[in-house]
């Protein structure tokens, strides 16, 4: 498969262990097989190879040899062999973005809040972005800057929760909400991402979730590695769980993600769902979502309202923050939730 390295070994062969700790160090992607549980396999490689001993390494679809071969590659040639690797992943994450944007552009409403879920089930572009996801396992992620890091994985959130209410049902209750970000997930390069490992592990920088008591990786996890360094707080304003009182769903690029992610901020904040002010009792309401995350704006009620009253844009209202800032006397409550199913039907 193209966008990782194929390696066919036997368990406890000292040749294969040493083979797949050389391509791990390159930073790609290994897909293991066991030649011993595959029979039918054990032939076809034999066939393709012309050798029954193991390991035997693909780059792609490239034949190079065994772990004598990969030793002795000379290095020009080896980062030649790591390049076609790293852009075939690379092709990936563009072409399922793209998929996703054909989706959105079909089947979402036009302010990106509402998913018509019936007529996407029944999409040709939806079964193959089914297809496509799956190759999601040859993904290689420590390849990904910051900012496609967060492109990825906020577009892969967003439509992983609405594969899993297709494919589950949409839940309904704490519980069910409970369970579905914690079992709701995508195999990719090589390690399993629930919803709840995308946000709170990889974009929030390994960060404990809501009724969560520990970290998503601990310390010796190989997906600590992809988390951010640090918590992004604007992706609060790009991520969708499904329900009625999220920002809307949108598809996001690496370049100038930032500009994006700051859009997507000052558009919920200018929505009364986000944040209103009342001047004559002098509070501030905004949505859930600062109350949930209010450690990653700051931690006190002043320096959540100095990250809002920063990442509004030019307005009335912002005015008004001023206002109640200058003075010193304000209160912040927080707004009532809609946890309605964001389907058009």
């Amino acid at each position: 498969m193209k966008g990782r390295v194929t390696v066919y070994s036997l368990p406890g062969c000292t040749h294969c262990i040493q083979a797949k700790a050389t391509l791990r160090a390159l930073g790609l992607p290994v897909r293991d097989v066991d030649v011993n549980k595959h029979t039918a396999i054990r032939r076809r490689v034999k066939e393709l190879t012309g050798h029954t001993s193991v390991p035997q390494i693909f780059f792609n679809n490239r034949y190079i040899g065994n772990n004598e071969d990969l030793q002795n590659l000379c290095p020009e040639r080896l980062q030649r062999l790591v390049r076609c690797v790293q852009e075939e992943s690379c092709e990936l994450a563009e072409s399922l973005r793209n998929l996703i944007l054909k989706l959105y552009s079909d089947h979402l409403s036009e302010d990106g809040k509402m998913v018509n879920y019936e007529a996407l089930s029944s999409s040709v572009f939806f079964e193959r972005y089914c297809d496509l996801a799956v190759q999601l396992q040859r993904m290689e992620l420590l390849s990904l800057s910051r900012e496609e890091t967060l492109a990825f994985f906020i577009n892969i959130y967003n439509t992983l929760v609405i594969h899993g209410n297709l494919r589950l049902g949409f839940p309904r209750n704490i519980w069910q909400r409970y369970r579905f970000f914690n079992y709701v997930s995508y195999f990719i390069g090589g390690q399993l991402f629930t919803l709840q490992d995308i946000e709170n592990g990889v974009l929030r920088g390994n960060r404990k979730g809501i009724a969560q008591f520990l970290k998503p990786f601990s310390s010796s996890d190989p997906r600590l590695q992809v988390a951010l360094p640090e918590v992004e707080p604007l992706i609060h304003f790009a991520l969708n769980c499904g329900v009625k009182g999220c920002p809307p769903i949108k598809t996001y690029t690496p370049q100038d993600i930032d500009s994006q992610l700051l859009a997507a901020a000052e558009a919920f904040l200018e929505k009364d769902d986000g944040c209103t002010i009342d001047g004559v009792a002098r509070e501030v309401r905004l949505s859930q979502i600062f109350r949930w995350y209010k450690e990653d704006f700051g931690g006190s009620d002043e320096k959540l309202l100095s990250w809002v009253f920063e990442h509004m844009g030019p307005s009335e209202k912002k005015r008004n923050l001023h206002a109640l800032l200058s003075s010193g006397k304000f209160k912040v409550s927080f707004l009532p939730y809609d946890w309605s199913i964001n389907s058009t039907r």
